[in-house]
């Protein structure tokens, strides 16, 4: 836990090489997680954890081509009853595909990730589409986002 969140920091100040090492470090030590409560082994409970770590880190990097191809990867192994994860997971992956010059493909993804935030309610997933829209802003007058502006009405409107 400690490794991704330093990975999470080393994200923040544009350092890729140590968030990879951290992560892959991170990942040598995955099967000897033994804790029993519900916080402390995430990485053990989750699929694809510490990809998820990745690619979150890798999209904040700017990373988008990078970031975009790890969520596919994940989002593969989500089931697809932990919606609100699956949103959220959703939501970054549209970001990144944004991020990788793609913004059709953004709204595809996005288009999803609102569907689940407006049927959960999600204030985490609602964050992660601000952000998303954020990413979309130099498209907002184009065709694509419109597209966007109308795919996350029903979330804004919950707001």
């Amino acid at each position: 836990m400690a490794m991704q969140q330093q990975a999470h920091g080393a994200s923040l100040v544009g350092d890729r090489r140590a968030v990879d090492r951290l992560l892959d470090e991170a990942a040598g030590l995955l099967n000897r997680v033994d804790d029993e409560l519900p916080w402390g082994n995430a990485c053990r409970r989750t699929p694809g954890y510490l990809e998820v770590q990745r690619a979150t880190c890798y999209g904040r990097l700017g990373l988008g081509a990078e970031a975009s191809a790890l969520w596919t990867q994940v989002l593969e192994h989500v089931p697809m009853t932990a919606r609100r994860d699956r949103g959220v997971y959703l939501a970054r992956h549209a970001a990144a595909a944004a991020k990788a010059e793609e913004p059709e493909h953004a709204v595809e993804i996005g288009r999803e990730a609102a569907q689940i935030a407006v049927e959960t309610g999600s204030a985490r997933m609602r964050r992660e589409l601000t952000g998303l829209e954020h990413v979309m802003r130099r498209w907002q007058d184009a065709p694509v986002g419109r597209e966007l502006a109308q795919a996350l009405a029903p979330v804004n409107e919950r707001e």
